[in-house]
């Protein structure tokens, strides 16, 4: 896992998703409210809300949460980027 140090100030979520969607995730855009997107890992169904702006430590928590429930790293997400 990164620490904040090694993250990007901030990410462009529609880069983040694609690189997402390349490496298995289901992107649903109603699942979440408003202007948040729902991203699920489809061998677990458990999903994870991403908003519009993803900061660094919203960026660091939900790569804890991908880790988690898929076990695909920042390195793998990086290399989608």
């Amino acid at each position: 896992m990164p620490s904040l140090s090694e993250l990007p100030g901030e990410i462009k979520r529609k880069k983040f998703i694609k690189a997402l969607r390349r490496l298995g995730f289901i992107i649903d855009r109603t699942g979440g409210n408003g202007s948040h997107c729902k991203i699920t890992w489809p061998r677990t169904q458990k999903s994870i809300t991403i908003q519009s702006k993803i900061r660094k430590d919203v960026l660091l928590y939900i790569l804890k949460e991908i880790e988690q429930y898929s076990g695909v790293t920042w390195e793998e997400i990086k290399k989608e980027l």
